[in-house]
């Protein structure tokens, strides 16, 4: 089960360098996003059966994620419909190599994904396999995850603002999954180095988190548990757009996880997957599949 954002996507990415305050001669694209149908869709790509536990306003655009997600095979059932509400919204800008240079949401239906919402699905949660949450949704209905979840619980932080919902309820997780600066501001660790980001994930692991996973960029992952950590430089990839790189990398995990993999090779597949995103045109690469990311990861294990 993924419980999180479902958004719709306009992105703009500029044929040359940026210029502010002014038009940017480039291409626009109009998608279905948003991280948790990000994930469930990246998913469903390696092979999972999933559902999603979402907010839909009374809008055209929820019936365009409807139709989506029904193609895609994500169950929708249990979604939460807002009358009149509005469906989400995420307007992004890129430059011309295509990372992300500017970003506006509008995503206040989730303040209607409340405690109670969830507890009408408590059955459903704790019967899933895994259940990955990310910080759109209101800390409290993170801290009600994290508090009657029985399943184990995968978060994305999503950005340093929203990581601080995540904050009191580490311990309670069994999977954190945040980039550099969420983890630099969740642990007050400046990552620069190996060593670092070991102390970094020190001090989360001690709150009773069992699994840590830093992306790192262009530098690759640092992931850690409370036996060992390791380290791996990303997978050498042609990158189009890296707007989708972190879904996929959280989606991997899922997948790993729901595959019994060891820490490692965890790793091995987030940092896979993130590499076939960014090589894909839009944020989602239609070539991702659990047979793409073994061999990405074999490829990657025989270059260490």
């Amino acid at each position: 089960v993924v419980a999180g954002a479902v958004n719709v996507d306009i992105g703009g990415q500029s044929a040359g360098p940026l210029v502010g305050r002014d038009s940017n001669p480039g291409k626009v694209t109009v998608s279905m996003g948003g991280v948790g149908r990000n994930i469930a869709h990246n998913l469903r790509l390696l092979g999972v059966k999933v559902s999603l536990l979402t907010a839909l306003g009374e809008d055209p655009h929820a019936g365009q994620v409807m139709d989506s997600c029904e193609r895609l095979g994500i169950d929708l059932s249990r979604a939460l419909h807002v009358p009149g509400g509005t469906t989400s919204t995420y307007l992004f800008l890129s430059d011309e190599t295509g990372d992300m240079a500017l970003a506006v949401s509008d995503m206040g239906i989730y303040e209607e994904l409340t405690p109670a919402y969830f507890a009408r699905h408590q059955g459903y949660l704790n019967g899933a396999a895994l259940v990955v949450a990310d910080a759109n949704l209101p800390a409290g209905a993170l801290a009600y995850l994290a508090d009657h979840c029985t399943a184990p619980l995968l978060v994305d932080p999503v950005s340093t603002v929203k990581a601080e919902k995540v904050r009191p309820i580490l311990g309670k997780l069994h999977t954190l999954k945040p980039n550099r600066m969420e983890a630099e501001s969740l642990s007050g660790v400046k990552i620069t180095d190996r060593a670092s980001a070991r102390r970094a994930a020190e001090k989360l692991l001690e709150t009773g988190l069992e699994r840590v996973f830093i992306s790192l960029g262009e530098e690759g992952v640092f992931a850690a548990d409370h036996q060992r950590d390791v380290w791996f430089p990303c997978c050498p990839a042609q990158m189009h757009s890296a707007t989708g790189a972190g879904d996929a990398f959280a989606a991997a995990l899922g997948w790993a996880f729901l595959e019994g993999k060891d820490l490692a090779d965890s790793a091995r597949a987030a940092n896979a997957a993130a590499a076939i995103a960014v090589e894909g045109e839009k944020t989602i690469n239609p070539a991702l599949s659990a047979d793409a990311v073994q061999q990405r990861m074999q490829e990657q294990e025989e270059r260490i």
